[in-house]
C-alpha cells in the first residue's frame, strides 16, 4: 500500500503518535493534514519523551519528509519553538525536512483569548477546548477573515489585514466577553520574527505531495483528535472544530480522491478514554476508572488534564470505522489492562428498555444509554517484553480474536508499553 490513514478511532488520546512513529520506519513521507496545537503526540524513544503538537511525529526518523499541510490552523510561536526543541534533543539535523502550507491559516493571539474568555462565559456548559484558539482560528477561516502562512511572507500586506481583522475582534473582545483587547504592535512585532523564522520552509505542500506521489512514495498520513471528536460526525457540541475523519486527508493536503492508494487504519486503545465535557456511556467512575488513569498515565499531553475512562466501547469503533472507511485497526495499551479480571467489551447499549447496536447521534439519547457489557477473562502477566503474538497469554489473544469479530476489522499492529520497540506487528500495512 502506497498511502496509510492513520484515523483516531475514539475520542483522541489514542496513541496515533505512537503509531505513526513505528510505521514511518518504512514511509518517506509523513503528512499532517488537520487540526492545530490542540493535539499532542507522545513518543517514548529511549529515555526521551517526546511531545509533538504540530510537526508530525514522522520527524523522529532521520531522512523523512514532513509536511504541515493547509488543513491544519498554526500556532507561528509553537511551530518555532517546537522546531528548536527537536534540535536540541538532536531529532533535527536539517530543516529542509519539514514544509508548511502557504494556504495554511494562522492562530493570532485574539483567537486565543476568545477561546478562553468564551469557555468561562460558558460555566457548567463549558465544552472543555483546550483554550488553544483552535476554533476561533476556523471561524475566522470559515468566514473568510483569516490570514494564512503566506501572509507572514509580505510584512506590508500582513499589517494591513492584521488592523483590520484586530479592530473587530478588539471590539468582540472588550464590548462582548468583557475582556482586555490588543495592540497592533504587540502581535505584529513577534509575528514578523516568527514569519523571517519561518520563511524558509514555507511552500505549496499540495504540489510537494503530488510530486511524492508521483516517485512512488510511501505516504503517511497522520490525524489529530479522534472520529468521536469530528465537527460533523463527533458528539456535537463537545467536539473539535475540524474534520477528523478520512475525508479531511483530501480537502486538508490538497491531494485529489483516489490519486494514490490509501488504506485507513483506526488507533484504538483497548480501553476508552475522553478529555472535556461530553456523553461517555462506558465511563466508569470507580476503582477500576483510577486503576486505568494510574496504568495507563492518562493525563493530556497538551492540556496535563486527568483522562476520563472506561471499558472499551465496540459501538463507537464501530462507528469510527464506518465513517472513515476503516481497514484495519492499531490497538493501544493493551498492557494496561493487565491484572484487571474480566475484562469488558460494551457490545450494545440499552436506552429506555430499548437494546441499541449503532451509536446515536443524540446527545440526550447517548448520554442516558447504559453500556451492555461482555465480559471476557482477564490475564495477570506483565506484556512488556512480549514481541511475538505467539507469545501473548491466551487471554489477550482470546481478547484480540473477539475485538477483530465484534469489529470486522483485522488488528494490525499493538503496542505493549511506551517504549518504541514495546510493539507487536501482525500484518505490515504497508504490505497490505
Amino acid at each position: 500500500m502506497q498511502g496509510i490513514g492513520i484515523i483516531g478511532a475514539q475520542w483522541g488520546d489514542e496513541g496515533k503518535g505512537r503509531v505513526v512513529d513505528l510505521l514511518t520506519e518504512q514511509a518517506q513521507v509523513v503528512v499532517r493534514y488537520q487540526g492545530g496545537n490542540n493535539a499532542g503526540h507522545t513518543c517514548v524513544i529511549g529515555n526521551q519523551k517526546i511531545v509533538l503538537h504540530l510537526v508530525p511525529s514522522g520527524i523522529l526518523r532521520p531522512g523523512r519528509l514532513c509536511l504541515i499541510t493547509n488543513g491544519v490552523v498554526v500556532n507561528p510561536q509553537v511551530l518555532v519553538e517546537e522546531i528548536a526543541r527537536l534540535k536540541s534533543a538532536g531529532f533535527l539535523e536539517n530543516e529542509d525536512r519539514i514544509r508548511l502550507s502557504d494556504r495554511a491559516h494562522l492562530i493570532l493571539p485574539y483567537h486565543q483569548r476568545i477561546d478562553v474568555l468564551r469557555e468561562e462565559r460558558r460555566g457548567a456548559q463549558k465544552i472543555g477546548t483546550t483554550g488553544r484558539g483552535i476554533g476561533p482560528a476556523y471561524e475566522d477561516k470559515a468566514r473568510r477573515a483569516g490570514l494564512r502562512v503566506g501572509d507572514l511572507l509580505e510584512p506590508e500586506e500582513f499589517k494591513k489585514k492584521l488592523a483590520a481583522n484586530l479592530e473587530e475582534n478588539n471590539a468582540y473582545i472588550e464590548k462582548i466577553l468583557g475582556g482586555k483587547g490588543f495592540t497592533l504592535a504587540e502581535i505584529l512585532e513577534p509575528f514578523r520574527e516568527y514569519g523571517e523564522k519561518l520563511r524558509g520552509l514555507v511552500a505549496d505542500t499540495s504540489r510537494l505531495l503530488d510530486a511524492e506521489v508521483k516517485k512512488g512514495s510511501r505516504i503517511l498520513f497522520e490525524g489529530a483528535q479522534g472520529s468521536l471528536l469530528d465537527l460533523d460526525h463527533g458528539t456535537y457540541p463537545y467536539v473539535t472544530s475540524s474534520t477528523t475523519t478520512s475525508g479531511s486527508i483530501f480537502s486538508g493536503t490538497g491531494l485529489g480522491f483516489g490519486r494514490l492508494p490509501l488504506l485507513m487504519v483506526g488507533v484504538t486503545k483497548a480501553y476508552t478514554t475522553r478529555v472535556g465535557s461530553g456523553p461517555f456511556p462506558t465511563e466508569l467512575s470507580d476503582p477500576v476508572g483510577d486503576r486505568l488513569v494510574e496504568a495507563g498515565g492518562e493525563f493530556g499531553s497538551t492540556t496535563g488534564r486527568r483522562r476520563r475512562t472506561g471499558w472499551l466501547d465496540i459501538l463507537a469503533l464501530n462507528y469510527a470505522s464506518r465513517l472513515s472507511g476503516l481497514g484495519g485497526l492499531a490497538l493501544t495499551k493493551i498492557d494496561v489492562l493487565s491484572g484487571l479480571d474480566p475484562v469488558r467489551l460494551a457490545v450494545a447499549y440499552r436506552y429506555r428498555g430499548e437494546r441499541l447496536t449503532e451509536f446515536p447521534a443524540d446527545l440526550k439519547i447517548l448520554s442516558q444509554c447504559e453500556p451492555e457489557y461482555e465480559s471476557l477473562p482477564g490475564w495477570q502477566e506483565n506484556l512488556g517484553s512480549v514481541r511475538r503474538l505467539s507469545d501473548l497469554p491466551r487471554a489477550v489473544r482470546n481478547y484480540l480474536a473477539r475485538v477483530e469479530e465484534l469489529t470486522g476489522l483485522p488488528v494490525l499492529l499493538m503496542s505493549l508499553g511506551a517504549e518504541r520497540g514495546q510493539t507487536i506487528v501482525i500484518r505490515d500495512p504497508f504490505s497490505l
